[in-house]
């Protein structure tokens, strides 16, 4: 399945079921993408939230960028492929979001 490239409308409408996340912008490659921080109760729930996140992202062959710094977790969703924000980031962001509810947020 080949990922459809979200228009700008397409974004803020998604962004509209996500709360927190929004639109960044990497400053090493200029790749758009959804953002968004979470922080848990400690470092186990963190590496547990990456640990759910990660079998998903690779069951679905779909993968973030993020960084984990003891209980805080930041992830980005974007797809390099197609040059920016696709179906794929939201449908995985979505994910994110049910995993972290369901992880032990602070």
């Amino acid at each position: 399945m080949i990922a459809k490239l979200l228009t700008a409308e397409e974004v803020t409408v998604a962004l509209e079921l996500l709360d927190g996340w929004c639109v960044c912008n990497d400053d090493l490659d200029d790749q758009l993408g959804l953002q968004k921080t979470y922080q848990f109760t400690g470092f186990t729930a963190a590496f547990g939230f990456m640990s759910r996140v990660a079998l998903a992202a690779e069951r679905a062959n779909h993968h973030p960028e993020w960084t984990n710094i003891y209980n805080n977790v930041t992830i980005k969703w974007t797809t390099h492929a197609s040059g920016g924000i696709t179906d794929y980031d939201i449908k995985l962001a979505k994910k994110t979001e049910s995993f972290a509810v369901s992880s032990g947020l602070k």
